[in-house]
């Protein structure tokens, strides 16, 4: 077998779904014998990308400024110094540093570049860097039809659409939280005795549908139904006063014990299974949906918005939870419906993370053995 050394960069390694999908894709090379390198500002998930085997290089190749050229230089002599056989790239300004030092090296023995959509972008010069990539992996079919209606000049050839995946092992179908989680969620939010749990993750941001949230669980109380709404996602530094603003809301609202912010959670997987709910209510369509596809993993309904990834994972996995955009009165309907009779979540594992992983990594080692082309 031969050894690959690949290096994928993206701005830091918090608790996204992009920093998710890195991890696991360094997790998986180093677990076929190859070597991972992530270059990356740093983040919560450092010690397990190391203690797994991979390596860190801890560089702020994200910070919108133009200091951050600087990094281009040093870039391009790390890669030729390690000799580094793939270059994967998962963010807009780290793909133009990338880019730049990657198209200053030698041809004939530079790596081979590959650049991941993971977000349908602001259509720009800017967001256009990502179609760069001698292979460009879509997350989705909508992010697919997304590179293919704005950046026409792609080849379709090179599209490579591999969605992204969840371990079964993770989050189990069936799966119950433990007695003692149980005996402390149930503490901290009394509230929730007795109730339906409705849940709508996501970071406190004006697109993840809060607004709509909160009328929806109005709506219901209205028509008798004992629901709950649990708010499950952080504050983000420049979005405090939209937070409070939500906040106020439920207060005025008189929904105080009703609507629950949670804050950041690392035990999401719980807090899906304790729901009786997943709503999915994003005011622009998702690049792909993990949060949906996770609840849906373990057995719960998911509701949302029958429009870009969610759309197509519901449509796949739980056409019951589609329900047309922004119309707030079907999205009640449909959510009394399931909360009334809900059909089963089928148990089909539809998207497997290691499926994701063997065909990403499939991608590097055809993208060796292809000719190289001037991109």
């Amino acid at each position: 077998m031969v050894r690959l050394s690949v290096a994928q960069l993206l701005p830091a390694l918090n608790g996204g779904g992009v920093e998710r999908g890195t991890l696991e894709v360094a997790q998986e090379l180093v677990k076929q014998g190859h070597r991972a390198i992530v270059i990356s500002a740093g983040g919560r998930l450092v010690p397990e990308l190391v203690s797994a085997g991979s390596e860190h290089l801890a560089w702020p190749l994200g910070i919108k400024s133009p200091l951050t050229l600087r990094w281009i230089w040093p870039l391009r002599r790390w890669l030729t110094g390690q000799r580094i056989d793939i270059l994967h790239i998962r963010s807009r300004l780290p793909a133009w540093i990338g880019w730049l030092a990657w198209r200053g090296m030698n041809p004939a023995t530079r790596p081979r570049l590959v650049t991941t959509v993971h977000g349908l972008y602001s259509v720009s010069r800017y967001s256009a860097i990502m179609t760069r990539g001698e292979r460009v992996i879509a997350v989705s079919q909508t992010v697919r039809d997304y590179l293919r209606r704005h950046y026409p000049e792609l080849p379709p050839e090179r599209i490579a659409v591999i969605p992204r995946g969840v371990n079964p092992a993770e989050f189990p179908y069936g799966y119950q939280p433990s007695p003692a989680w149980l005996k402390t969620w149930r503490r901290q939010y009394p509230q929730l005795q007795n109730t339906l749990a409705l849940t709508l993750p996501g970071r406190l941001s004006r697109l993840k549908g809060h607004e709509e949230f909160i009328e929806l669980i109005v709506r219901l109380r209205d028509q008798g139904l004992p629901v709950c709404g649990l708010i499950v996602g952080g504050e983000q530094p420049g979005r405090r006063r939209y937070a409070a603003g939500l906040r106020e809301t439920v207060q005025a609202r008189g929904l105080g014990d009703v609507i629950l912010f949670t804050g950041h959670r690392s035990d999401m997987r719980e807090i899906y299974a304790a729901s009786t709910l997943v709503l999915s209510l994003s005011a622009q369509p998702e690049s792909f949906g993990r949060t949906a596809l996770e609840a849906l993993s373990l057995g719960t309904p998911v509701v949302g918005y029958d429009y870009g990834g969610v759309g197509e994972i519901l449509a796949r996995l739980y056409p019951a939870g589609l329900t047309p955009f922004g119309d707030v009165a079907a999205l009640t309907t449909k959510v009394a419906a399931l909360l009334t009779a809900a059909p089963p979540v089928p148990s089909e594992a539809a998207f497997p993370l290691q499926r994701m992983l063997d065909e990403t990594l499939a991608l590097y080692a055809a993208l060796l053995q292809s000719p190289r082309k001037i991109v």
